[in-house]
């Protein structure tokens, strides 16, 4: 007798979280990356949290197409040439910038040569880059 009485608590008991569960509102058309308001959710692109995996090895990747695409072994004279007659180029931009500044406008002169200044701190990673290579 108690075991009957065990198996009908357990029937009530199976019965009654089906009801709750039925209760809730499934839609099986809808997957697990949508909001409540059946938005879709799309994780971030770039290496925020569980994405950084990822993200660094895409990141890997173009950097080996874009080198594959320079040729920097076999055009290296030329890519440092280039790189030396633009570092020349800028001297000489910057010199005309000092020689013509106004001195009505001189943040204008200022501002102008601390662009080649940048210009010319990146043209030297550029370089130490390709020598790298």
């Amino acid at each position: 007798m108690k075991e009957l009485y065990n198996l009908f608590l357990f029937i009530a008991i199976c019965f009654v979280i089906y009801i709750l569960f039925r209760s809730f509102s499934y839609n099986p058309m809808r997957e697990g990356m949508t909001d409540a308001s059946g938005n879709t959710v799309t994780p971030p692109s770039n290496g925020v949290a569980g994405n950084a995996a990822a993200y660094a090895a895409s990141l890997k990747s173009a950097a080996i197409k874009a080198e594959d695409t320079l040729l920097i072994s076999k055009y290296r004279s030329d890519y440092e040439s280039a790189i030396l007659n633009l570092d020349d180029l800028i001297n000489t931009q910057m010199l005309t910038i000092a020689l013509n500044a106004n001195p009505s406008n001189l943040m204008q002169s200022i501002a102008g040569l601390s662009q080649g200044q940048q210009a010319k701190v990146a043209l030297n990673s550029v370089m130490k880059f390709v020598d790298g290579k």
